[in-house]
């Protein structure tokens, strides 16, 4: 008798939660998501999707829990999980004294990519930030500090983006060229928190909804194996 195979997720929290002060943030999440799946994380202001974002992407410490991803514990491995992920935070965490160039080649080091300068290119140009390349960050706007980021995010070619409100700033063009190189980008897989609910069937797989720091709807996640349980 042959039995089906349970897929490994890429992604998985176990029991991830997060208190300030005695309240629980998030709350007991447990999601597991595939390779190759673009998960809405969707909610209310302060429903928990970017305290939960934080934690995957080891900025903030979890109270409670683990999560792991690419295989990486967050708790055992943070810097191997760290080089699988691309974060594209609400801020855009750029050094605004560099110029774009200069912000990609820090990075660049930082994620150690190597020959990084045709990738450099590369990302400005899909971005539409070549021309304006050794200019200050500082002077760009809110809308090229964004594309700024997400060229940032995607440098070292991550396995999983972790992006909340990637639309933030955009407009229309932008938002065209988000979708391109990001959320329906083939092989790439996202958890995106996003309060866009019209444009979610555009590009998502699967949501995730949280209300309280709990997890109340997952269209996303998949079964997996219990531990010790037979193959």
């Amino acid at each position: 008798m042959t039995t089906a195979r349970i897929e490994a997720p890429i992604l998985q929290t176990l029991a991830l939660t997060k208190r300030y002060g005695g309240l629980d943030v998030v709350r007991q999440v447990a999601i597991a998501l595939p390779a190759g799946s673009r998960t809405a994380l969707v909610g209310a202001n302060g429903a928990g999707k970017t305290t939960l974002l934080a934690m995957l992407s080891t900025l903030v410490t979890p109270s409670e829990g683990d999560a792991t991803i690419v295989g990486h514990s967050l708790k055992a491995r943070p810097a191997a999980l760290r080089r699988a992920i691309g974060v594209l935070a609400h801020a855009p965490m750029l050094y605004e004294e560099m110029t774009p160039l200069e912000n990609l080649g820090f990075f660049a080091r930082l994620y150690g990519v190597a020959q990084p300068e045709p990738r450099i290119e590369e990302l400005l140009r899909a971005v539409g930030v070549w021309n304006r390349r050794h200019e200050a960050t500082s002077v760009l706007s809110r809308g090229y500090h964004q594309r700024l980021a997400l060229a940032r995010a995607l440098l070292h070619r991550p396995a999983i983006l972790l992006a909340d409100e990637p639309e933030t700033g955009l407009d229309p063009e932008g938002v065209e060229m988000l979708d391109e190189l990001a959320l329906r980008a083939p092989g790439l897989t996202v958890l995106a928190a996003t309060h866009r609910v019209d444009r979610v069937e555009a590009w998502a797989t699967g949501v995730v909804r949280l209300e309280h720091g709990r997890v109340v709807e997952d269209t996303a996640s998949i079964a997996v194996a219990r531990q010790g349980a037979p193959a």
